[in-house]
């Protein structure tokens, strides 16, 4: 009992007193996967983030130990990913320049702003302000950035330099740069990009058409990067081409992640506090999800504030050795959950091999081509490309859809943060546009039931003294003023009226704007000679009326039902009522 306060917070308490040696085995055979697989992409990551390539493997050792510790999901596998490599460049190119040590600087800050939001809004329970993005646009503003992200590395494919955070700037580049163009590039990222294709379409099928073991295919499936790592390095290696135009990597620092301290001046976080707030969102977005996914399947629980501090400190983790901001991975996670993960610990196994790749293995990555980073890049993203929503949202519901569409077109005209800006406002107005006019129902009693339903939808019994609205939606200050008027039309049209029911079933809440619409409906009506009454008013919505006057100034009652309000104000006996 005396560990619970600790195991909330630290939850490495929890399944470190349960763990054996079978899940040891399952954790360091996932581990061993996941490296294999980590090393190329952490590199191609930091490439696209615009820094050294060595700062992609710092960013995936102390950060997944740190979510180790402090993450609540077994399988989610944390480090850099495409999308928030693709933020990062757009965010610190505003304020440095690549290859100047204040880019690095400013990425370490980028993570540290990243790692204390996060971590202030896990420790205040505020996992749920990643709601105001809506899933629709969460998908746009994935498609448009994994096209966005491939765009921008046919450049290193073609081996020409191409600038620029949006499409047309990008292509305006390409174009300008094209005459550049190295055939030997060419050739070489052309055909690691078919490689990997194939490999991840083709190689498992045909290892298993082969007789080879279904765990085996998986792992040299999951290899396939490397071979393609492997080959062009040896390649490029052996024929010099690096002297024929081709870029490598270069020579990586042969260490362990380095100390290293963020810049906290007021100015550069001035500059980076927006980017790194959209950064924060978008990353546990992404990793909760992925999160949430797998631990279903094995009917575990996630805790998003939990989950928020875990994220929280491997960003902060990553701030002080040489990374950038990190979050859960979808591939990597999806790779460590089919491996056999059974606990954070083979994340940490993880980070004990990328640290023996950083100290034994980077010298070997001098003569790799960027042509093949690219290629990796190109092929883990696409797969992130889904134009099927807008599709899917067009059929469904048309505002939705151009909530996808505005998001996709606004990412790839002006970049990620103006997309992702334009999606979280488009996703609040268009919240805003729907709740503002509510459904309004006029219902009447269903014969032979107590039930109370649509008048254009079913044969009900209505009564000419008698109007009964059921209102389908909490009121609020954007939509007060629609119930205002729609209740003014209804009664002005028909003189006969006495009384005004408004079925509260579904109304959640009443703030204070309603509060003051009901008052002077209430207000009207009665000069109207019409008497207001209210029927199945939720307990914690009569709670907050009872604290104001409305219910004593109203004209009429609060019925415990529509149907005790229709049997008194028309005078029918039950047994009349139902007949």
């Amino acid at each position: 009992m005396a560990l619970s306060p600790l195991t909330k917070y630290l939850p490495v308490l929890q399944w470190g007193r349960t763990y054996n040696k079978e899940a040891f085995q399952n954790d360091l055979v996932a581990a061993v996967i996941v490296t294999i697989m980590l090393v190329p992409q952490s590199l191609a990551y930091a490439l696209l983030a615009g820094l050294p390539a060595e700062a992609g493997i710092y960013a995936s050792i102390v950060p997944i130990m740190l979510y180790s510790v402090f993450g609540t999901s077994r399988a989610l596998a944390v480090g850099p990913v495409a999308v928030v490599s693709l933020m990062t460049a757009a965010a610190i190119g505003k304020v440095a320049q690549s290859g100047d040590i204040g880019y690095a600087t400013a990425a370490l800050t980028m993570a540290f702003l990243s790692g204390v939001m996060l971590l202030g809004l896990g420790l205040l329970r505020l996992g749920w302000i990643a709601n105001f993005l809506s899933h629709p646009v969460i998908a746009g503003f994935i498609t448009a950035s994994g096209v966005l992200i491939a765009s921008s590395q046919i450049g290193h494919i073609l081996g020409i330099s191409i600038s620029g955070h949006s499409l047309p700037h990008m292509f305006e580049s390409l174009f300008e740069n094209f005459t550049k163009l190295n055939f030997i590039t060419l050739f070489i990222g052309v055909a690691a990009t078919a490689f990997l294709f194939w490999v991840r379409k083709g190689l498992k099928p045909l290892l298993l058409s082969k007789g080879v073991p279904p765990k085996l295919a998986d792992v040299l499936t999951k290899a396939g990067p490397v071979a393609a790592v492997v080959v062009t390095t040896a390649f490029v290696a052996l024929f010099r081409l690096d002297n024929w135009g081709v870029k490598v990597v270069g020579e990586v620092p042969q260490s362990l992640p380095p100390f290293t301290m963020p810049d906290l001046s007021f100015d550069l976080i001035g500059k980076l506090f927006v980017p790194a707030l959209l950064i924060s969102i978008i990353g546990f977005v992404e990793s909760i999800s992925v999160a949430q996914t797998l631990a279903a399947k094995k009917r575990q629980r996630i805790t998003p504030d939990q989950e928020l501090i875990g994220l929280g400190a491997a960003n902060i983790g990553a701030a002080f050795t040489g990374g950038y901001p990190v979050t859960g991975g979808f591939a990597r996670s999806v790779v460590n959950f089919d491996a056999g993960a059974e606990t954070p610990a083979a994340g940490a196994f993880t980070a004990i091999g990328l640290a023996i790749a950083a100290l034994a293995l980077t010298p070997l990555l001098y003569f790799l081509p960027k042509a093949t980073l690219a290629a990796t890049i190109i092929v883990a993203v696409l797969s992130l490309v889904d134009f099927s929503i807008l599709k899917r949202s067009w059929g469904y519901s048309k505002p939705d859809f151009f909530a996808v569409a505005a998001t996709i077109l606004m990412t790839w005209a002006f970049g990620v943060e103006t997309g992702v800006s334009s999606g979280v406002g488009l996703s609040v107005l268009l919240y805003l546009f729907k709740t503002s006019r509510p459904h309004i129902a006029e219902v009447g009693l269903m014969e032979g039931t107590e039930h109370f339903r649509n008048i254009k939808r079913h044969q009900v019994k209505t009564d000419d003294r008698l109007v009964m609205m059921r209102v389908d939606e909490s009121l609020y200050f954007a939509n007060a003023r629609f119930l205002e008027d729609y209740i003014y039309d209804r009664v002005q049209a028909d003189c006969g009226i006495e009384h005004v029911v408004l079925m509260m079933s579904a109304v959640n809440a009443i703030d204070f704007s309603a509060l003051e619409s009901l008052e002077a409906i209430n207000a009207r009506l009665k000069d109207m000679g019409i008497k207001l009454h209210m029927s199945e008013v939720k307990g914690p919505v009569m709670d907050r009326l009872q604290t104001a006057h409305f219910l004593h100034d109203m004209t009429g009652e609060v019925f415990l039902s529509q149907y005790e309000a229709m049997a008194k104000l028309t005078g029918m006996t039950a047994a009349k009522a139902a007949e």
